[in-house]
C-alpha cells in the first residue's frame, strides 16, 4: 500500500516550508543535501519538525494545501502540539 506525507521544514531561525511526498525519507535527504533549488535551499530549511501520513494521495494535497493557508501561529502550534522542542524528527536517519 502506498503511503503520502504532508511534512513540514524549518530553519534554525524557524523559516517553515510544507511540501508533500511519498518518500519521505529520500525528500528530506534532497532537502538537507540542498538538491532542491529554491526556498529551502535559499533560506538553509532542511529539518523536519512536523509529519504527517496519509494513504491517499489525494488526502495529502488537500492537507498541504490547508497548512499552506494558514497565519504562521496555527503552524507553529501544529509543530509545538507533537514536538514542542522543535527537534528534527530525521535527526539518525542518515550515515554521515
Amino acid at each position: 500500500m502506498r503511503r503520502y506525507y504532508v511534512y513540514i521544514l524549518a530553519s534554525r531561525s524557524r523559516v517553515l516550508y510544507t511540501g508533500v511526498t511519498s518518500d519521505l525519507c529520500r525528500r528530506v535527504a534532497e532537502h538537507k543535501s540542498k538538491q532542491v533549488p529554491g526556498f529551502t535551499k535559499r533560506y538553509n530549511v532542511n529539518r523536519l519538525v512536523h509529519y504527517e501520513e496519509y494513504s491517499r494521495v489525494s488526502d495529502a494535497i488537500a492537507r498541504e494545501k490547508q497548512i499552506k493557508g494558514w497565519l504562521r501561529s496555527k503552524k507553529v502550534a501544529l509543530i509545538e502540539e507533537h514536538n514542542p522542542q522543535w527537534a528534527d524528527l530525521s535527526e539518525g536517519w542518515y550515515s554521515d
